[in-house]
């Protein structure tokens, strides 16, 4: 499959010059980390060459350059990406444009929006989301408000140490776990060390 981007050069670039991200929050430390392809998004977008996608309605959270929606965009699925960050939008359309796919519907939102009008999906996915304990319980709501009453979520995390948390979280409110090393990939520089989570709601 090939799918071209276009990234930051670096996680060292920044520019927010009307301080629309300050007021979101974001500092000049963490704006960049959208911009970058990072391991775990790599082994997303790997996973989701061959996953099962036929009549989903598939949301991908946090979605920064959002590798993995433009392979589900290349195999035609139903794909809504959402991020935080105010620039992650105009970076998928222009990734959207290189290659040549489809518009893959996108809506800025932050996890505690609880007025969000994104719908429910049947499959719910992510990379390197579970950073901050303090995000667990609302990353945990938003997917669960988000999900389908028969929902699958793939989560790929590199093991920041707060996945058992998340997965306690998870089994609470009615889904099922469980829990893989990805298969080897030969464009990840070190080995991955992280681990695919599933959970499902039936």
């Amino acid at each position: 499959m090939d799918i071209h981007v276009r990234t930051l050069r670096d996680n060292q670039q920044f520019y927010d010059p009307d301080g629309v991200a300050e007021q979101l929050g974001i500092s000049s430390a963490t704006w960049p980390l959208f911009g970058i392809i990072w391991p775990s998004g790599m082994v997303l977008a790997n996973h989701m060459v061959s996953h099962a996608i036929g009549g989903l309605r598939i949301l991908e959270i946090g979605c920064g350059i959002g590798l993995a929606s433009l392979v589900l965009n290349h195999r035609h699925a139903d794909i809504t990406a959402t991020d935080y960050h105010p620039e992650a939008g105009a970076f998928l359309i222009e990734n959207v444009r290189i290659d040549a796919g489809g518009i893959i519907p996108f809506v800025r939102t932050g996890w505690e929006d609880s007025a969000s009008e994104l719908g429910r999906f049947d499959l719910i996915i992510g990379s390197d989301l579970l950073y901050e304990q303090a995000h667990i319980a609302l990353l945990s709501d938003f997917i669960n408000r988000h999900a389908q009453p028969h929902c699958e979520v793939i989560i790929v995390d590199p093991g920041r140490g707060n996945h058992a948390s998340f997965s306690k979280r998870m089994l609470a409110l009615g889904y099922s776990h469980r829990q893989e090393k990805p298969a080897a990939l030969d464009v990840l520089v070190k080995p991955f060390k992280g681990q695919i989570l599933t959970y499902d709601r039936h």
